[in-house]
């Protein structure tokens, strides 16, 4: 999960640099839920002593 943030993260950043507003304004958008998604499975599986696939 984390690996698609950053993946998303890195096509935003590119996309800002060539000038592409909504392309990068939505690979943020998904990078920023992915890694809140990411963050919270991450905390649940840290709680409960398991892992969480």
């Amino acid at each position: 999960m984390l690996s698609w943030s950053l993946t998303f993260l890195i096509i935003a950043l590119i996309a800002a640099a060539l000038g592409f507003g909504g392309v990068a304004g939505t690979a943020a958008g998904i990078a920023k839920v992915l890694f809140f998604v990411f963050l919270i499975i991450f905390l649940v599986s840290l709680v409960t002593g398991r892992r969480v696939a």
